[in-house]
């Protein structure tokens, strides 16, 4: 027996494009930061804010989706579908993060190259999961948020 969790709502076009741009100002952020030589010249300065705003809409569009839908799917059946849609995504941003970090040079990280790949390899097999990497684990040289 299949379960047809499409509703009639409304769909609200402004969430989806308030999400593309915070998530294009967090991609620009990432690739910016480490071209930058003080927080004072990157490109998208405090770009990271972005972040909040993109999983605060991101709680609203989900929940919104999901009001009416609880009684009629499980907790596991929604946890599926989370991990279904998202984890490719992780795995994918992880993989190009972790290329993007080997290969570029930084000014701010200067000591990239001296990370063995066997430990920037376990970060990124850390950040498949999504769990944090605790500060013992941190690939970046120790430099302190800016936030």
């Amino acid at each position: 027996m299949s379960h047809n969790y499409l509703s009639a709502k409304p769909h609200y076009p402004i969430l989806d494009g308030l999400r593309g741009v915070a998530a294009i100002i967090v991609v620009t952020f990432h690739l910016a930061e480490p071209l930058g030589t003080s927080h004072l010249d990157i490109l998208v300065n405090h770009g990271y804010l972005a972040v909040d705003f993109f999983f605060l809409l991101s709680g609203l569009v989900i929940g919104y989706a999901y009001d009416d839908r609880w009684n009629k799917m499980t907790i596991g059946t929604f946890l599926k579908r989370r991990v279904e849609r998202l984890q490719p995504m992780v795995i994918l941003g992880m993989t190009l993060g972790a290329m993007g970090f080997y290969f570029t040079d930084s000014t701010i990280w200067p000591n990239i190259h001296d990370v063995p790949l066997w430990k920037m390899l376990v970060v990124m097999l850390v950040g498949y999961t999504i769990l944090p990497v605790p500060l013992s684990m941190d690939i970046r040289g120790g430099r302190k948020c800016t936030r």
